[in-house]
């Protein structure tokens, strides 16, 4: 997903990643009113419905309010946790979901396989524009469910869906529902512990297929916590524990999302005691955290992956030596030893080395530092005499922006700007609407630990986070073949060739692999931040 700050980007973003002074209105007396409490700074999520949400700072929010059907164990496998028992046939294309009994969402409606059907359903039905409905694409019935454009006359001449449910989701009882994928696809199970896969009760639709108005204020959940008030936008969100959970217990009784829009501002109260995890620490701040902090400054390995993306409908940069040229501009390792502090490291291929089929340098010369050659290219390709990177200052970014320009305009002998906007939503509608932003920085933290989770989104045809409009035949017929393998290792084997096809096209460039570097005040305990950097919100708890 996209990621949020610094690291769903998404986007993050990493993702994905998300007040004058740079901080909520929400004073240290709104939590007091919380017994057994803690603050945990996010930045503003762009959605708080499942289906809708594709960056990390809703993500992380959501995890509070929904019990996915699996999480992940430190080797990465799914674990069971909504579900009972999910079981493929011999194919892989049909699965079997049970569901454990006797959850019920925070309003007291029973959890059962309506809620999961309805709520997808929703999700993937073209006309409702979810950002996380083209995770629903491999389910039978899917492309029905989308508008039909045969002409090219553009969306609002396309002719209607034929279907406003998914054919492949069957209901078996009321704890029990089919999926019947499209192609076979031995991960499916993992890609089912993404969020646009949790349910929605009853409550969440003021008529079949129409979301209630005020229900992503209020979102209704199957989690541990439910909404204390409403999401006070750019301020706080805030949630206490359900009363008789059925799942895994967590030790606090209430979390304050705190939402900030400058991290610096989110570190100065993480040093005084106002906020109590801060799960990116700025760069400026790296420095003196060691002493601020004491051992209460830790770092955790986490699967952001920061990128650059090409406005690729721009004649500007249609030709690929361009965009080689600019990515063979940059000098990586210089950035992340004067920017880091140690906190990241260069990305020279395009997936992280947290999943399985990562390979070091798959970006080949691409990503390699050559000046030389780089402007050699930007000259043979005619490339444009002024670039502008579009980022979010929420994120801590400019430094980077700043030193990226540098290194072009040296390299390149052209001129480079940043162009700030205050949050990643902001971005992310200017490039939705069409609107120029020239180059955008992005990152992405992955929304399941498949390799194929850091290439379909963001470069297949029409992929939910693919903001560049990259598309190349080829590689989405291997990412299909991919999908299709048998075998992990067969899986693999095509995904690499995928990315082998990116190495070459570079729709992107590739900038950093991230860490978590987090931080936690005196009040809290047993702090772990995840390889999504998610907070663990069921293991931390309030010191004595």
């Amino acid at each position: 997903m996209l990621g949020k700050r610094p690291w769903k980007m998404a986007v993050g973003v990493a993702a994905i990643a998300l007040l004058a002074a740079g901080c909520s209105s929400g004073s240290s007396d709104d939590t007091e009113a919380l017994p057994n409490s803690v603050v945990i700074g996010v930045g503003e999520p762009e959605h708080l419905l499942p289906t809708d949400t594709t960056e990390a700072n809703g993500s992380e929010v959501l995890a509070s309010l929904y019990y996915p059907l699996v999480k992940f164990d430190s080797k990465n496998e799914p674990q069971l946790v909504a579900a009972e028992s999910i079981t493929p046939d011999k194919t892989n294309k049909t699965w079997t979901i049970k569901l454990k009994p006797d959850f019920t969402f925070s309003n007291g409606e029973p959890v059962t396989a309506d809620n999961y059907i309805s709520a997808w359903n929703y999700g993937a039905y073209g006309p409702n524009g979810q950002l996380a409905g083209y995770y629903f694409a491999r389910i039978q019935g899917y492309a029905a469910m989308q508008p039909v454009d045969p002409d090219g006359d553009g969306p609002e001449k396309a002719k209607a869906p034929t279907a406003t449910k998914l054919s492949g989701l069957q209901k078996v009882n009321d704890l029990t529902f089919k999926v019947v994928l499209s192609e076979p696809f031995a991960g499916w199970e993992a890609v089912m512990g993404y969020d646009c896969f949790y349910p929605l009760p009853k409550a969440a639709f003021s008529s079949p297929g129409v979301i209630a108005k005020g229900f992503e204020d209020a979102p209704i959940g199957n989690g541990p916590f439910k909404m204390k008030g409403k999401w006070e936008h750019d301020q706080q969100i805030q949630v206490e524990k359900v009363a008789d959970f059925k799942g895994q217990v967590p030790k606090v009784d209430a979390i304050t999302w705190r939402i900030y829009q400058d991290l610096g501002a989110e570190y100065a109260d993480l040093v005084a005691g106002n906020v109590d995890v801060q799960t990116q620490i700025p760069v400026e701040n790296l420095s003196a955290a060691s002493a601020d902090l004491g051992t209460r400054f830790q770092k955790s390995p986490n699967s952001l992956f920061q990128f650059i993306g090409f406005p690729l409908k721009d004649p500007q940069f249609k030709d690929p030596r361009v965009r080689r040229a600019i990515s063979m501009a940059l000098n990586r390792q210089e950035m992340t030893d004067q920017l880091s502090l140690g906190s990241q490291s260069p990305a020279t291929s395009f997936v992280s080395p947290v999943v399985d089929g990562y390979r070091p340098d798959s970006c080949g010369e691409n990503c390699l530092y050559n000046p030389t050659k780089a402007k050699q290219l930007y000259q043979q390709a005619n490339g444009p005499r002024t670039i502008t990177v579009t980022y979010n200052t929420d994120g801590g970014y400019k430094p980077w922006i700043d030193a990226m320009c540098n290194q072009i305009k040296a390299s390149l002998g052209i001129n480079c700007v940043g162009h700030a906007e205050a949050k990643l939503p902001d971005v992310l509608k200017k490039v939705e609407a069409g609107e120029s932003v020239g180059l955008i920085r992005l990152a992405w933290v992955m929304d399941y630990p498949l390799m194929e989770d850091y290439l379909t989104p963001l470069y297949s045809t029409g992929g939910s986070s693919n903001y560049y409009g990259y598309s190349n035949s080829s590689f989405d017929s291997l990412i299909k073949e991919g999908s299709e393998a048998k075998t992990p290792a067969g899986a693999v084997k095509k995904w690499q060739e995928a990315e082998d096809i990116l190495a070459e096209d570079m729709p992107v460039i590739p900038l950093r692999f991230g860490e978590n570097v987090f931080g936690y005040s005196e009040k809290v305990t047993n702090v772990t931040v995840d390889l999504f950097q998610k907070v663990d919100i069921y293991n931390i708890e309030v010191a004595d």
